[in-house]
């Protein structure tokens, strides 16, 4: 057995259906698309969600609740990615981008408790958590919030 003599199973490969061919192809004249009416024509199509003139279901259904466009969203680390860092080194928004901490910095970074620490590190970030504040100024560091 080699490359050469190599072929898919029967019936696994469907031949493509060419419309407009002619009368002899079974897909003539029409090209599968029937005589007059919208469906018909070139361009001819209905946009996804129409239902006919009803009501659609996206405008029948309640709706609840709103979207905050004022949210602010934030990159988020945990205490114990810092850990990462030499003793006594600052750590801010710039640096934790150059390391990889931080993909995009989005409206700001939070620094969060999970982990622990056992380092003196100068963290400048947007906010803080209170316990991840505990455990920087535990370890003898410094937690500062631009």
């Amino acid at each position: 057995m080699d490359l050469s003599n190599l072929s898919p199973p029967k019936g696994s490969v469907k031949t493509r259906k060419r419309v407009g061919r002619g009368p002899g192809s079974g897909h003539g004249k029409t090209s599968c698309r029937g005589h007059k009416g919208q469906k018909s024509r070139s361009g001819g199509s209905i946009r996804p969600g129409f239902e006919g003139g009803q009501m659609p279901l996206a405008r029948r259904l309640p709706k609840r609740g709103f979207t905050n466009i004022f949210k602010k969203q934030y990159a988020l680390i945990q205490v114990r990615d810092l850990m990462t860092f030499e003793k006594g080194s600052v750590i801010d928004p710039g640096v934790l981008l150059e390391s990889g901490l931080v993909s995009k910095l989005l409206d700001g970074v939070k620094l969060l408790g999970n982990g622990d620490i056992d380092r003196p590190l100068t963290v400048k970030v947007h906010k803080c958590s209170r316990a991840a504040q505990a455990k920087i100024v535990a370890a003898g560091g410094t937690v500062e919030v631009i």
